[in-house]
């Protein structure tokens, strides 16, 4: 059935986390987010716009097409110096030419049809020198062994169909390097990022979590007894682990405009 990222019901997916230090990390070893002016298309509920800002950003927009999204990512973040929101849509983000040093888009190319739309307006907002960043997740990424580090692995051992899901929704990394540079960027390259999601006390807390299909997409193409099949068979496989560090991981790509 996939997410509705439109319906009240789902307002708050995208805001109960935040950005962790392997992320910062990661992001401060490809651009030099110093005073920077950051657009941040598909802000979702913000968490990021806020992370731009902790990085030394002077200036974060974030961008979604969804006013839901957007009414709770402000909300959560509140009012800050320096942060705005708009609505707009990836090919068409409403914003100024030139006008950002660095576009981040964060688990947002999944979702579209034409990535090389969504990267030429990416260029055009940014400014001479500007960076594009994309973190989004390769299917290599998403398939890795279920774990108590990669809770996400244990959906696709009960349910193998949202392997095919997968497969149909998420775009190779040559596929994402040759639309960048169709898009007219260069020196585009990819690096592997293994951002910490989630601490839990343990299986019970991983189920709750499952069971709000909180932040991850994935689990809207469940039914609910199937997703309390999932929650099930996840405290099965936890019941005895104290402490799971639970970790996603993505593939980042950055490119020159």
């Amino acid at each position: 059935m996939g997410m509705d990222f439109h319906s009240a019901a789902n307002r708050l997916t995208y805001t109960r986390r935040s950005a962790g230090e392997d992320w910062a990390r990661v992001m401060r070893g490809l651009v030099s987010p110093d005073n920077a002016r950051v657009a941040d298309v598909g802000c979702g509920g913000g968490v990021y716009c806020t992370a731009w800002l902790e990085l030394g950003a002077a200036e974060v927009t974030g961008v979604d097409f969804s006013t839901v999204m957007l009414s709770a990512a402000r909300e959560h973040c509140g009012r800050r110096p320096g942060l705005s929101f708009r609505q707009g849509e990836a090919s068409a983000t409403g914003l100024p030419d030139s006008s950002a040093d660095i576009v981040f888009q964060r688990a947002l190319i999944h979702h579209l049809d034409d990535l090389r739309a969504c990267f030429r307006e990416a260029r055009r907002v940014l400014a001479p020198g500007g960076r594009l960043v994309v973190q989004d997740r390769t299917v290599d990424d998403v398939l890795q062994p279920g774990s108590a580090e990669h809770v996400r692995g244990y959906f696709f051992e009960k349910f193998p169909f949202l392997v095919d899901v997968e497969r149909r929704r998420r775009p190779s990394g040559e596929e994402v390097e040759a639309a960048m540079r169709a898009a007219g960027f260069g020196d585009v390259h990819g690096v592997p990022l293994a951002e910490l999601r989630r601490e839990y006390a343990g299986a019970d807390e991983v189920r709750d979590d499952v069971l709000a299909r909180t932040g991850r997409s994935i689990l809207h193409e469940l039914s609910d007894d199937q997703l309390m099949d999932l929650a099930d068979h996840l405290t099965d496989r936890l019941r005895s682990v104290e402490g799971i560090r639970e970790v996603d991981y993505w593939t980042v790509w950055v490119a020159s405009g």
